[in-house]
């Protein structure tokens, strides 16, 4: 296994105040804490080659499992393997080895061209000349970015600097990638560049890759594995077609009829959407024929179109949450 989390434990000691003045005062003398348990005796494993999306609401643990399998915090309890390199106690090996792309903590000097610090980077990781030309060379290519690593950071476009930190986090050839957020606050366009370019990297090179991410469109385009994690627990570990077998038992009706109608009725359905002509409905396959729907409605209405959907990832997601 490429990664090995057993029994993972992080315990935060959190200093505890009372409203007021008078507790303001008596907490100088004697503080009070309590046990925050960020990450909850979890454990899994990864495999090489796999791309794993590692998901959860705020505060769910997953930023603190990520920081402890990079080495930056201690467990308390449990044992982390990366590539057979303890993180805590042999972290400046594994460095080596492994890359990480944070999307709201940009690692390239921001009033410098990025070529300057892919440079410097070069003698940190003590990459021979030769191959990190190669390397950098194949890269600049790949990203689309000849035109802008001469250019100061601090005059890029989101988009264009994530491209320019990918860059950075693979030119010492890493086995494992920890991507948090890469596509924060890009458009469309340049996000689904960004998705491209992460399968390739994976489908090419066989890195490696976890990926934590709010954008579900981002995690189910990319990942094939889905890790949920909520209040420090592991909830789901999983494929994404799992997770819509398993608790996918709605689907939605869209009909487009060619004539007004004031309402839109069927039995054991949930109106979602009333318009002049589209209409939308939900049902429970589990209670609700799905082919006794349909058939009821092209019997009863004047049908254009019809359609069925599943729901989108996002509310699977929060219903397992809140599970």
């Amino acid at each position: 296994m490429v990664i090995s989390i057993k029994n993972l434990t992080k315990t935060f000691k959190i200093k505890h105040k009372k409203e007021g003045l008078k507790a303001s005062f008596f907490s100088l003398f004697k503080s009070h804490y309590k046990q925050l348990h960020a990450v909850n005796n979890i454990s899994f494993n990864i495999k090489k080659g796999e791309i794993v999306g590692f998901i959860g609401p705020n505060g769910a643990g997953k930023s603190t499992t990520i920081k402890m399998m990079a080495g930056i915090l201690f467990p308390t309890s449990g044992k982390i393997s990366i590539l057979n390199h303890n993180p805590q106690k042999e972290r400046k090996k594994l460095s080596y080895k492994i890359g990480t792309v944070f999307g709201q903590k940009p690692q390239l000097w921001y009033h410098l061209p990025a070529i300057d610090t892919y440079n410097l980077f070069r003698r940190i990781f003590e990459i021979p000349e030769k191959e990190f030309k190669e390397r950098l060379n194949r890269y600049i290519k790949l990203f689309e970015v000849e035109e802008i690593v001469h250019q100061p950071v601090r005059k890029l476009s989101l988009g264009q600097r994530m491209r320019c930190e990918m860059i950075a986090s693979l030119l010492h050839n890493p086995q494992v990638l920890f991507l948090d957020e890469p596509t924060i606050g890009m458009d469309i366009i340049v996000k689904k560049k960004i998705r491209e370019l992460i399968r390739k990297l994976n489908k090419e090179e066989k890195i490696t890759i976890v990926l934590t991410s709010h954008d579900m469109e981002d995690v189910e385009q990319i990942c094939k594995r889905l890790i949920i994690i909520s209040k420090g627990k592991i909830v789901h570990d999983g494929s994404m077609k799992d997770i819509r077998e398993k608790y996918l038992s709605k689907k939605r009706i869209v009909v487009i009829l060619q004539d007004k109608v004031k309402e839109i009725s069927l039995p054991g359905a949930e109106l979602m959407y009333r318009g002049t002509y589209k209409h939308a409905l939900e049902i429970n396959t589990k209670e609700t024929s799905l082919k006794e729907s349909v058939k009821s409605i092209v019997s009863k209405y004047n049908v254009e179109d019809i359609s069925v959907l599943d729901p989108p990832i996002e509310e699977i997601i929060e219903e397992i949450y809140q599970r």
